[in-house]
């Protein structure tokens, strides 16, 4: 039987930042295919796949997780309580137990399971929108999520709602500012409006959040800027449409448009019978993945200790979630 810490240490340790996941679905591939699945590669684009691996009959569920990470990549280290590394619980600690659950499935004889871990979770999906179309026919029922939710099924995740904002200007010498018209004074004044603004609020999903997460401008301090850029996350509990609207508006007053945009509504997960759950903050692919059977959201760790310095997973949960991922694959079968 494989040692779950073990391999989830072998993930954390091949850098697979977006964008750059091959070595990792190779490694997967070979791992997979020695315990005996049959894999099969789903290309995203010329250097990028999607791994697909069957433990032999129709699949009535998937077992899916995201195999990109965000960056910087730093390697895995492990003392008596915590497993370290970019991605321990976003999602490598996660794959590993889904892997884990999956052996003693198979050893047990249960086929009617497959895996699918797909690329580019961490942008634009690209990954998921790309296996939804290719195992659209697949007959299953259910897609199983590994997300960091602390080992507690979700019942709702709030949507998202990702732009580029883009502000125009005029140049001209800093020495004589009211013969210029600075793009990035207007982008301060949007960014104020826009953290200011009453998003939406819902009684189940809680408030909209809006984060302003990169800003880009200007050329030099003595030039005034001709141009500056936004890139805008919201966190949605209403639909990305009604965002759109009410940002254009806002965006209007200070010579501002959206370049692109791209995002999804707020979604509502299967939960086991009697399984505590809760609702997330967080976006995952389940909204890309609705060919495959209906969601469920669940794995070991902690968001919040995500995409930072010190990533981490306990390894009590990553143990205690294979069992989960067992039973839970068990008993939605029939």
């Amino acid at each position: 039987m494989i040692d779950p810490i073990a391999l989830a240490r072998q993930l954390i340790d091949i850098p697979s930042t977006t964008e750059n996941e091959r070595a990792v679905a190779e490694f997967l591939e070979r791992e997979l295919t020695r315990l005996g699945f049959a894999c099969r590669r789903q290309e995203v684009t010329p250097e990028r796949f999607n791994l697909y691996a069957s433990a032999g009959g129709r699949p009535r569920v998937v077992i899916n997780s995201h195999i990109d990470t965000v960056p910087p990549w730093f390697a895995s280290r492990e003392d008596g309580e915590f497993l370290y590394g970019r991605g321990a619980c976003d999602t490598k600690g996660i794959i590993a137990a889904q892997i884990a659950a999956g052996e003693r499935l198979k050893a047990s004889g249960v086929a009617d399971f497959a895996f699918l871990y797909v690329v580019g979770e961490e942008t634009d999906s690209i990954g998921a929108k790309s296996a939804n179309v290719a195992f659209a026919d697949l007959g299953s029922d259910y897609v199983v999520v590994g997300e960091p939710t602390e080992s507690v099924f979700a019942r709702a995740s709030k949507g998202a709602f990702t732009v580029f904002v883009r502000f125009e200007g005029i140049a001209g010498h800093s020495a004589y500012p009211e013969r210029g018209d600075s793009a990035i004074n207007r982008l301060v004044a949007a960014i104020a409006e826009i953290n200011a603004f009453n998003w939406g609020e819902d009684k189940v999903l809680g408030k909209t959040t809006v984060n302003v997460g990169v800003i880009r401008g200007g050329e030099k301090p003595n030039i005034i800027a001709a141009e500056a850029e936004a890139e805008i996350m919201f966190r949605l509990v209403t639909d990305p449409d009604d965002v759109r609207m009410k940002l254009e508006k806002i965006l209007a007053k200070h010579r501002g448009t959206i370049t692109v945009a791209r995002g999804n509504p707020p979604q509502f997960m299967t939960v086991p019978d009697g399984a505590e759950s809760r609702v997330v903050a967080f976006n995952t692919d389940v909204p890309h993945l609705g060919n495959l059977g209906k969601p469920i959201l669940f794995g070991p760790g902690s968001i919040l200790d995500a995409h930072g310095k010190d990533e981490r997973i306990a390894k009590k949960d990553l143990l205690a979630s294979i069992d989960t991922y067992e039973k839970l694959i068990i008993g939605v079968r029939s």
